[in-house]
């Protein structure tokens, strides 16, 4: 396999650099991990409380920039 990577290495030098730019971004697109499925499930159940909290009036909307100025100072 080394000699595959070295290979495949030293022929995608020469590419013009949008497509090394390119294959690397595929490269290290296939690297990462896709959610699971459950974590995709939670997310979308959570989205889904919060939406109806909005809706309800029952969730506690805090303004931007209120928010910005606590961070702020929290890291003071």
């Amino acid at each position: 396999m080394p000699d595959l990577v070295a290979e495949l290495s030293e022929r995608a030098k020469v590419l013009p650099p949008e497509d090394r730019a390119r294959l690397a971004e595929a490269l290290l697109a296939s690297l990462e991990e896709s959610p699971s499925a459950e974590v995709d499930v939670a997310w979308d159940a959570e989205i889904q409380k919060r939406i109806a909290e909005v809706e309800a009036g029952t969730a506690r909307l805090v303004p931007a920039e209120e928010l910005f100025a606590r961070v702020r100072q929290s890291l003071r």
